[in-house]
């Protein structure tokens, strides 16, 4: 009983965390671009879309959480406690890095983890959520990237779009797709804290996704300042329409990914999308900014870290397994000495070379 009260104060606690981060940058475009330039406001809009969202449309990605990954007889207390602790452990130490690790990827990393300690995967279901983490990515970048370019030559044929007069509607239209995005976040992101409790038989799944999507929201709203204001400042270059063009792509992939029950990662969709407009705007000079790589290496690293996480807590708390963690100790510990290594013979290298020790 002790197990299973733990495993829903750890799901409400990551519950809060994914409101306050990943969730409350959802309506950062609409606040950025001074739609909705009143902090509390925007805040308080992005909590009721994520609650609206998780209550209305959350039900299908608990469901693929909580059963479609691994084989429901394997979830019991102790089990949901291990995933949702990998997962909120994966988040606090991503934080203390600053590295931005996407909510979805980590849950079902953690999941994965657990299934591999037991040798009983759904393979066929992971490799099409797989799949589709880097299809729908894309599919924003196209998408944005043709959005950016009709708006370049809407904004050149009609300069009046630009104007202050248009700024009022143009406002209203952000806010909406601002609050579309924010719903998105809440449908699928709400199976992150749900899904394993659904899955284990500990709530159903209707009290999940209202509860779950009730403390994301007010973890939106409490603890998302921060985010938001951050987020904010980052999409002051571009226009409302283009804002309104990123939020709205990420709002459309995202919702229409959880009715068909896909966990897929919002930041990742949004980060495409901005790279779409920004790619219409400067061509294909975006690609040589740093943010693509950190991209790439936020979508490797973040199921990883979860799943090597859950394993190793699967076999040292459940199995009794303490030699499994000396040789993921070892292979943690070479492989951060080896990335040391690179790293260090790069610059060495370079300073050979501007020093004319080369050619």
């Amino acid at each position: 009983m002790i197990i299973m009260y733990a495993a829903c104060a750890v799901a409400l606690f990551l519950a809060m965390n994914i409101g306050a981060s990943g969730a409350a940058a959802s309506i950062s475009i609409a606040y950025g671009s001074g739609a909705l330039p009143n902090r509390r406001k925007a805040l308080l809009v992005c909590g009721i879309a994520i609650f609206a969202g998780a209550a209305l449309g959350g039900s299908e990605v608990v469901k693929t959480i909580g059963s479609d990954i691994i084989p429901q007889s394997i979830l019991d207390a102790k089990i949901v406690l291990i995933i949702l602790s990998s997962a909120a452990l994966s988040l606090f130490i991503a934080n203390l890095m600053g590295i931005p690790l996407s909510t979805s990827e980590i849950t079902v990393g953690s999941v994965v983890g657990v299934g591999i300690a037991y040798k009983a995967l759904f393979i066929n279901n992971i490799l099409v959520i797989v799949s589709f983490w880097f299809i729908i990515p894309v599919v924003a970048f196209i998408l944005a990237l043709g959005a950016g370019k009709g708006i370049k030559k809407l904004e050149k044929r009609y300069p009046k779009l630009t104007s202050s007069g248009m700024r009022k509607p143009l406002s209203i239209f952000v806010i909406i797709v601002g609050f579309m995005e924010a719903f998105s976040a809440g449908m699928n992101n709400v199976a992150n804290t749900a899904g394993p409790l659904v899955g284990a038989g500990i709530v159903t799944v209707s009290t999940g996704v209202i509860v779950g999507g009730l403390f994301i929201a007010a973890g939106a709203i409490f603890m998302g300042g921060r985010v938001l204001q951050t987020n904010g400042k980052n999409i002051t270059s571009f226009s409302l329409l283009e804002g309104g063009a990123i939020s709205g792509t990420g709002a459309t992939l995202v919702i229409l990914a959880s009715i068909f029950g896909l966990p897929v990662p919002l930041t990742q969709v949004t980060s495409s999308a901005i790279i779409g407009i920004g790619a219409a705007q400067r061509g294909s000079a975006i690609f040589k900014e740093r943010v693509i790589t950190k991209i790439l290496k936020v979508w490797i690293v973040s199921p990883v870290l979860s799943l090597v996480l859950s394993y190793g807590l699967v076999k040292l708390f459940v199995h009794a397994d303490i030699y499994t963690l000396f040789v993921l100790f070892g292979v943690c510990t070479a492989t951060l000495g080896t990335l040391s290594l690179a790293k260090t013979i790069k610059e060495d290298s370079r300073n050979y070379f501007e020093n004319s020790g080369g050619i």
